[in-house]
């Protein structure tokens, strides 16, 4: 990502996520079908537009793991240590997350999965949009979308914008769980580099 492609993102695409836009976005793994993890509406409209199951948690990407603390999420050192080695990383890490105000979120699993981008124009990226929900590009059971165009062939005009950063190829991101005695269990195999 060169310098004044990231800075215009960041001027034109950030401020609407932050007001609660939806679209198809890169990640670091793959396009992923993007909206704010702090507005409800966002939320909600991806997994009407994905077609979701919606008992299914979405992932979040957050700059760094400082940012749990807008989840009203708490990591002990034991936890801390084992974050730093998976992040920034492609490794989502489902934590227990029981705040009833994030329940829109965690949908009543109490706990939501997180990952911190091993790529740095992400990260920048999103200290200006703030946490985003990001599943994948596609509607729940179909392949997810590679490029833009495949993308645009789901969605159409029901999302907000489309960034283009050519064909993207990757596993989804590996998950794995943090228990609070800082135990990882892993609950889906994928890329974790």
């Amino acid at each position: 990502m060169n310098f004044f492609k990231l800075r215009k993102l960041k001027k034109e695409i950030a401020p609407g996520l932050r007001d609660g836009e939806v679209g198809v976005f890169p990640t670091d793994t793959i396009y992923g079908l993007v909206g704010s993890a702090l507005n409800k509406n966002a939320v909600e409209k991806i997994y009407k537009i994905k077609k979701r199951n919606s008992a299914k948690p979405l992932i979040i990407l957050v700059p760094s793991r400082k940012d749990l603390k807008i989840f009203e999420i708490k990591i002990n050192r034991k936890q801390k240590k084992l974050l730093k080695n998976v992040w920034p990383g492609k490794v989502s890490v489902v934590i227990d997350c029981d705040s009833e105000k994030f329940s829109y979120l965690h949908r009543g699993t109490n706990s939501l999965a997180f990952r911190v981008p091993r790529d740095r124009w992400l990260r920048k990226f999103l200290k200006k949009s703030g946490p985003l929900v990001a599943p994948s590009a596609n509607p729940e059971g179909e392949k997810p979308a590679s490029t833009k165009e495949e993308a645009k062939r789901y969605f159409g005009n029901s999302v907000d914008f489309y960034v283009d950063l050519g064909k993207l190829e990757s596993s989804p991101s590996r998950v794995m769980k943090l228990d609070h005695w800082g135990n990882f269990l892993v609950l889906r195999e994928g890329t974790n580099n």
